[in-house]
């Protein structure tokens, strides 16, 4: 997410026509699909710790439902203080950002979790809707829709200056990582190498099928593979899902869950280091860099920028432990549902 930020705002124009460019832009560009497919294996995680813990499987729902809610709330605080601190248009506080995908997205799945009353009922319901509204989008992007309010259609497909994420296909991608997250929920701990084994073979299965389906002809009438296309779609979701597996191998190296470990640092606080970090890449404080620098420089200042961030992070959970234990001593903290995919894996009991 910040590489993708840092490369696209810091990059001058004639350095944009390498290879080393765009591989740096397409990778970077996994990083909005994997921040809102991580955020539906949270919901998952979350969901079901809070249910263990009650027995109240409304509850669980309501909780998630109101941490979506929560998240589109803060969607439109940060659009202010973009507005503010921007000195832009008061038209930017409709624009609609990730964080506005990702609440309702949220809020949608946390509902869809406590209707289903069975694990297999959640894995056929979010597996159903997934493949369903992946398959429809190109026909709701492209269907001739005339009377809504730009504000209304900029969550529906793009409108000029003001959607950067739509619903279809991006909100799709909450909703898919739902589905690894119950299968992970359900795996008792000793068969969890097995479960992330069959994560890798399976997402990667998924993305070469996707790959393949290039090459049959489309049936629909528009469609664009970089946006709409169900098979970049599910491209990317079966990157992500064996992306799980290989994390789980790499964090059950001897040693790795004793290790502090930077990558887990910046997850735990994952929503924290996307809102300063995008004002501090695209806002006022930073515009001598905007476009100023070679692609070398840019991602030399891409390293140094995620060690800031790293720093932030480290003392943003420092100041909040200690505010903590000052205002509420012998307090156990309880993170909210969907914090991090970090928190939710890390608190899920063996």
């Amino acid at each position: 997410m910040i590489e993708a930020h840092i490369v696209d705002s810091w990059t001058a124009d004639e350095f944009r026509g390498s290879t080393v460019f765009a591989a740096a832009i397409f990778v970077g560009g996994l990083g909005a699909p994997l921040f809102l497919f991580l955020a539906g294996l949270a919901v998952a995680l979350s969901a079901s710790a809070k249910f263990r813990r009650t027995g109240d499987r409304v509850a669980a729902s309501s909780a998630v439902f109101g941490r979506g809610l929560e998240i589109f709330g803060l969607a439109f605080l940060f659009r202010i203080q973009a507005w503010a601190l921007g000195w832009s248009s008061p038209l930017a506080l409709l624009k609609v950002d990730i964080l506005n995908i990702m609440g309702p997205s949220i809020a949608a799945a946390g509902t869809l979790w406590g209707l289903a009353g069975s694990v297999r009922a959640r894995l056929l319901a979010f597996s159903g809707i997934t493949l369903a509204l992946t398959l429809l989008t190109p026909l709701i992007r492209y269907a001739p829709i005339q009377s809504l309010p730009d504000a209304v259609e900029a969550y529906i497909r793009p409108v000029p200056y003001l959607s950067n994420f739509v619903f279809f296909p991006w909100g799709i991608f909450v909703l898919a990582g739902v589905i690894p997250g119950l299968l992970l929920d359900a795996t008792p701990a000793l068969r969890e190498r097995r479960m992330n084994a069959y994560l890798v073979a399976g997402g990667l299965a998924v993305s070469l099928g996707s790959m393949a389906a290039v090459y049959i002809a489309s049936s629909y009438a528009s469609s664009d593979f970089w946006s709409t296309s169900p098979s970049y779609f599910f491209f990317r979701a079966g990157l992500m899902t064996a992306g799980i597996g290989v994390a789980f191998a790499w964090e059950s190296r001897p040693g790795g869950r004793a290790k502090w470990s930077p990558l887990r640092q910046l997850g735990r606080s994952s929503l924290f280091v996307y809102w300063i970090h995008v004002e501090l890449v695209y806002g006022l404080i930073s515009r001598p860099l905007h476009r100023s620098l070679t692609l070398t420089e840019a991602l030399i200042a891409l390293s140094l920028f995620s060690a800031l961030m790293l720093l932030c992070s480290v003392v943003k959970d420092r100041t909040v432990r200690l505010w903590g234990e000052t205002t509420q001593p012998g307090r156990v903290s309880d993170s909210p549902p969907c914090e991090s995919v970090a928190e939710a894996i890390y608190n899920r009991p063996s």
